[in-house]
């Protein structure tokens, strides 16, 4: 069968800026209503994420759903000994500026997900670049982000948490690399800047482009 012609291909217009409007309008959330998340409205989530794309067809991914309070209590109790850390690297107003942000919403989210890089049989294209194996887990959190923005679930990405202690917790088997913490729910407001630009921690920079090479 022929492939399809670009004209059948392309998105209208209408689709077009739907999809610019998710991607420009994704923020990282932090404030969570408890509503739970209809399981259909998840398990169209979970179809985007699964068909990002990944270096050699390895999908090598596994998703653990956490929406139990004590095994969220158990992961915010290690973000805040992290949190602790990190804290003792700023001093004076960035200290301060640190303290006023709210970094997590764990406590709130009805849905959390601890998205883990497995080990995969050895396929194309990752020999060179074994590291890729690790970004086409990205390109999937990346995925379900946009469709979540489109089914209007905030999503927010905890960063502050040491890996490890993540993946005993929830007995991860061995070679099991978390590389993602998610927070999903529905959220209090959707703010119009990202959190860090409105608290004044950094401001968006250009685009760094250059054509051909480096100058």
């Amino acid at each position: 069968m022929a492939n399809s012609s670009w004209e059948t291909t392309a998105f209208s217009e209408a689709e077009k800026a739907a999809v610019y409007r998710a991607l420009l309008t994704r923020r990282d959330i932090r404030h969570f209503r408890s509503d739970p998340i209809p399981e259909e409205v998840l398990e169209r989530l979970y179809q985007a994420f699964h068909a990002a794309p990944s270096v050699g067809l390895t999908q090598p991914w596994a998703i653990v759903e956490i929406r139990e309070r004590e095994t969220k209590e158990r992961v915010f109790a290690l973000h805040q000994k992290e949190r602790a850390r990190e804290r003792a690297l700023f001093q004076g107003k960035a200290q301060q500026v640190y303290d006023r942000l709210r970094l997590e919403g764990l406590l709130e989210a009805p849905l959390h997900l601890a998205v883990f890089q497995r080990p995969v049989p050895r396929s194309l294209d990752h020999r060179a670049m074994p590291e890729t194996l690790a970004y086409s887990v990205v390109l999937a959190v990346g995925n379900l982000w946009i469709a979540a923005r489109a089914e209007g679930i905030g999503v927010g990405w905890v960063s502050i948490l040491e890996p490890e202690g993540v993946a005993r917790l929830l007995g991860a088997p061995p070679g099991y690399r978390l590389l993602a913490y998610l927070c999903l729910g529905y959220p209090r407001a959707w703010p119009d800047e990202p959190l860090l630009e409105r608290a004044g921690w950094r401001q968006r920079e250009p685009l760094l482009r250059y054509r051909e090479r480096f100058p």
